[in-house]
């Protein structure tokens, strides 16, 4: 039986699930805005915080989140028994 060393932790798939649901949050902020009537214009609710800043960041944001989460690299576990042995020599 061969072990198999993963290449990502459970703190980077942590990382990635948190941006995609910011990515997603984002999207759903964006969506909207339509009016049941072609002939008519709702600029306030096109051209929102919401719609224009708000949520372009946070797709951003989560995007980054994403990244990082592939680019972490897992903390590397020293044995105890070369650690003590460095500090008796």
């Amino acid at each position: 039986m061969s072990t198999t060393k993963m290449s990502l932790s459970k703190t980077n798939y942590l990382l990635i699930i948190l941006g995609c649901i910011i990515i997603t949050l984002g999207f759903v902020l964006m969506s909207g805005g339509g009016t049941e009537d072609p002939a008519l214009f709702n600029e306030e609710e096109l051209f929102s915080f919401r719609r224009i800043t708000l949520a372009p960041f946070l797709t951003i944001v989560g995007y980054m989140v994403v990244l990082v989460g592939v680019l972490k690299r897992a903390k590397k576990i020293i044995p105890s028994e070369s650690v003590s042995s460095k500090e008796n020599s």
